[in-house]
């Protein structure tokens, strides 16, 4: 189990993927009130300074950096960890959070599959890959936290490139976690933050106001670090219109596709859309 004590603290250092909107800057927010130095990275001059200048009100300007970075792009996450390292010394927290959903298709054109897995699985893969080895060798507690979706896990039918993308991030999640746990005088954990239904600029669309539905980037935050103080490797967030249970049926059954011997995305078949439902139904 993971002391968050001992990570979460004032003069320890976080960076943040995707930090200047949604969940990434409420956790930047998060950490910035705990007196943490916090450097976010996203694209959009604009969005920066306008993330800067409230995290410099929460937690002055001496702890906060921010880094225009597109993380498809290894040699900026290079750049990105240079510049924290020149600045705050070291890293305590990562939260590869950078991620993008423009919709795809199997034969959609290239450039659609190329930046989505450019940012949601490479930028995880390569942010992990330059910032871990400083984590580990400096020897102080430390995090991974890699952001997810219930869509790598349940894979529906629509934009299969996202679900690639999210599929590849638990996959490596769960290897990288593995590794760290069986490397001698490792402080490093990783953890898997799969998200709920979230109303961020990815999942807005054309709504001016949150769906009842829908959690705040907020909520999303606070249910993350109980998780984390729990220990919990896989941080399975509900939201309004979802709970727990009806996420693990769900779960359930497209694992139950292979054992079964089911179609792939059985869910979605009309032959089991009576089946599915009496699963979802099903009190243990």
């Amino acid at each position: 189990m993971t002391d968050i004590q001992d990570i979460f603290k004032k003069a320890n250092v976080a960076v943040i993927t995707g930090g200047a909107s949604g969940i990434g800057f409420a956790a930047a927010k998060f950490f910035a009130r705990l007196g943490m130095s916090v450097a976010i990275a996203d694209l959009g001059r604009d969005r920066l300074a306008a993330a800067r200048a409230e995290l410099e009100a929460i937690a002055g300007v001496d702890q906060i950096m921010v880094v225009e970075t597109d993380v498809a792009h290894k040699e900026q996450l290079e750049a990105l960890e240079r510049a924290v390292l020149q600045h705050f010394g070291r890293v305590h927290v990562l939260m590869n959070n950078a991620g993008i959903g423009p919709e795809t298709s199997i034969f959609s054109p290239q450039a659609g599959w190329d930046n989505i897995l450019g940012v949601n699985l490479m930028g995880v893969i390569n942010g992990t890959r330059v910032f871990g080895p400083g984590m580990l060798a400096h020897g102080k507690p430390g995090l991974i936290i890699n952001t997810g979706s219930k869509q790598g896990i349940t894979t529906p039918p629509g934009n299969p490139a996202y679900n690639v993308s999210k599929a590849g991030v638990k996959v490596f999640t769960e290897a990288l976690q593995h590794e760290l746990r069986n490397t001698p005088g490792a402080k490093i954990a990783a953890h898997l933050l799969i998200p709920g239904f979230v109303f961020t600029g990815l999942t807005k669309g054309d709504r001016q106001e949150k769906p009842a539905g829908a959690w705040t980037p907020e909520q999303t935050v606070d249910f993350m670090v109980e998780s984390i103080k729990r220990g919990d490797f896989y941080i399975l967030c509900p939201d309004n219109d979802v709970q727990r249970p009806t996420d693990e049926r769900r779960m359930l059954w497209a694992a139950g596709d292979i054992i079964e011997n089911r179609p792939p995305l059985s869910r979605w078949h009309p032959d089991y859309a009576d089946k599915f439902k009496a699963f979802l139904e099903k009190k243990d």
